[in-house]
């Protein structure tokens, strides 16, 4: 028996204490000793390391997640999640764009494989960039196979540039056409006893209508099913061209899918192979001999490739001198303050402008917008750069991408030329307010507010009070007046009559090629187009360079990037599940995209004015 006097309660305290302190403190030391570690690695292998390419090596370009303008947060948000199995997948539409067009003059390369498994989806903008770019590509005389296993209408299209589409055996086309549903929840916030507080201009300002309505209006279901009719049919005429169909032969397979499907005894394959949707049912196995057959084994008979990531080369290409035409890209909902790309800041965005502004090698600007709007008064303060930019004699042309609506409209009245796709959607000239209450709600629980206060707004902005009249009026009143201010900038910039502008606005939505005859666009076009108008405007001649602008990476931010994060796992950190993650995909997106509007709505601690549409582009 050990006679030894133990410890007093204090001096154990102490001690545990003391010992799970040094434990921490040597996990954090053990962290970054690892990363250190991965740092110096890198530099002494790193130059060794140089990628190879042999000839006769298939490019494959198998894009993942959504094909996006930019990636969603900073360089270091992205290396941090990827470490910890977080990321977002998605995929650049420039760098889909320079790898064609590297691959196309690269002697090494003998043929594209194009894997259509892991992307998600593209906007219906973007589809003019990609045909035009795979016909550049195709003047090269190279190959272009696509593979996949489910196609949907997305993967199908990105497929229909190659001119040999082969599907798994066992795999499936479906081209189920673009839709618009969404969630309401007017029934569901009765029972909760929520008063939604709603202000808006125009017939067709649809955005908050799940807040107040158990179903569509009629205004909305008539103006989306005319901006839809246009998109589908762009689709179908562009998908029937690329592998050489009637279009009535599309409308006929989506008209009566289940009809043919049942010809090809539930085969799904075999009905998209009898009909010419496809040319060959391959298994991979399959599809690596022959690519091996038609390219160059490597070392272990498969067939040579490299992936279009390593092909296309670093994401921050090296600055060229001369004069330049600079891209700002604006992507994502418009709010307030300083914010990571994948989401437009007024104060983030304006920082970019100001920073093409002072560069003196940035002749002209093209700002690329894909957004469906947001905060009303961010979308000024981006506008109004825009507009200081000009002033200082930099042409500003915007370019609209997939969708350029609401406030994404609104910025784009800073600018000298609108260019948009045919099937951008843009338009919705309009703007709400919104202001949830839950007076009733804590009142079924037996929580009820009362107080006095020096003046009718006194208190009118708590969330737990029902509106006054006079907060009515004030709201109501603000958001007229918004909506007068969004009239008379288009007019102004549109040379149009504020009546007139009136007529297309109202919060109605427009494809591209709708725009231009409305008068709200100048040019029909892609980014490349915007590009070159921009440079004409400044005088640059063909003799110019361009390049995007984009926030500058802090030194130790660069470290952190350039020696990666799979340290990070190693120290214990697992991936986070979240309280929602039951829900299907779609439903789960599109709750939290009308959570996050409303949050963005009233988070100022002020009323908040939105030109917002939510009517991204449906592929």
């Amino acid at each position: 028996m050990d006679s030894r006097k133990q410890p007093n309660i204090l001096v154990r305290l102490w001690l545990g204490f003391w010992r799970g302190l040094t434990a921490f403190r040597m996990a954090v030391f053990n962290i970054l000793f690892l990363l250190v570690l991965a740092l110096i690695v890198g530099v002494i292998f790193g130059g060794s390391d140089r990628l190879v390419i042999k000839d006769e090596t298939t490019l494959v370009l198998s894009p993942k997640g959504m094909i996006v303008e930019e990636y969603s947060g900073t360089p270091l948000e992205r290396m941090i999640n990827e470490a910890l199995g977080q990321e977002v997948p998605e995929t650049r539409l420039r760098d889909v764009l320079a790898t064609l067009e590297q691959a196309a003059n690269d002697n090494r390369i003998s043929q594209v494989l194009i894997d259509t498994d892991e992307l998600w989806g593209l906007g219906t903008g973007v589809m003019q960039d990609i045909d035009q770019a795979f016909a550049r590509f195709r003047e090269s005389g190279k190959s272009v196979i696509a593979y996949g296993g489910f196609m949907s209408q997305g993967q199908y299209f990105l497929a229909s540039q190659a001119d040999e589409i082969w599907l798994n055996h066992d795999g499936m086309v479906l081209l189920e056409g673009f839709g618009r549903y969404r969630n309401y929840y007017r029934e569901g916030l009765d029972k909760l006893g929520v008063e939604v507080n709603l202000f808006k201009t125009g017939d067709y300002k649809s955005v908050m209508e799940p807040w107040e309505r158990s179903d569509m209006s009629e205004a909305d279901r008539e103006a989306s099913e005319y901006f839809l009719g246009g998109l589908w049919q762009d689709y179908l005429e562009s998908v029937a061209m690329n592998r050489g169909l009637p279009v009535d032969v599309l409308v006929d397979l989506t008209h009566n899918f289940t009809e043919y499907f049942e010809r090809a005894e539930g085969s799904a394959s075999r009905m998209a192979l009898d009909n010419n949707l496809v040319d060959r049912l391959v298994s991979r196995p399959e599809l690596r001999a022959e690519l091996a057959q038609r390219g160059a084994p490597d070392d272990n008979g498969d067939f040579r490739r490299i992936g279009y990531r390593q092909f296309v080369g670093a994401d921050l290409p090296v600055r060229k001198p001369g004069e330049h035409v600079g891209v700002i890209v604006a992507e994502g909902m418009i709010v307030e303050g300083d914010q990571p790309p994948g989401t437009i800041g007024d104060e983030s965005t304006s920082r970019l402008i100001r920073q093409a502004a002072r560069d003196d090698s940035i002749k002209a600007v093209v700002f690329r917008v894909n957004s469906g709007g947001g905060s009303a008064f961010a979308s000024e303060v981006i506008r109004r750069e825009l507009q200081a930019l000009r002033d200082a004699g930099k042409p500003v042309v915007v370019s609209m991408g997939n969708v350029a609506a609401s406030g994404g409209y609104w910025v784009a009245m800073g600018a000298d030329e609108v260019w948009a796709y045919p099937t951008t959607i843009t338009g919705s000239i309009g703007v709400i307010g919104f202001i949830p209450t839950f007076e009733e709600s804590l009142a079924r629980i037996g929580i009820h507010t009362d107080g006095v206060g020096t003046t009718p707004l006194a208190g009118a902005l708590r969330i737990d009070r029902a509106l006054s009249d006079e907060l009515r009026n004030l709201l109501d009143t603000m958001i007229n007046a918004t909506y007068r201010e969004f009239l008379a900038l288009v007019a102004e910039h549109r040379e149009m009559d504020v009546e007139a502008v009136h007529e297309v606005a109202q919060g109605r939505v427009w494809t591209g090629a709708q725009a231009l005859e409305r008068g709200l666009l100048d040019h029909l076009g892609n980014l490349d187009d915007a590009v070159a108008s921009a440079a004409r405007i400044a005088g640059l001649g063909e003799d110019y360079r361009v390049s995007y602008v984009e926030p500058e990476l802090k030194s130790w931010q660069q470290l952190f990037v350039g020696m990666g994060a799979k340290a990070l796992v190693t120290a214990g950190f697992e991936p986070g599940n979240s309280l929602v993650n039951w829900l299907p995909r779609e439903t789960r997106a599109s709750l939290m995209r009308d959570l996050r509007l409303v949050t963005e709505a009233t988070r100022s601690g002020r009323p908040g004015v939105i030109a917002h549409c939510l009517c991204d582009a449906p592929m």
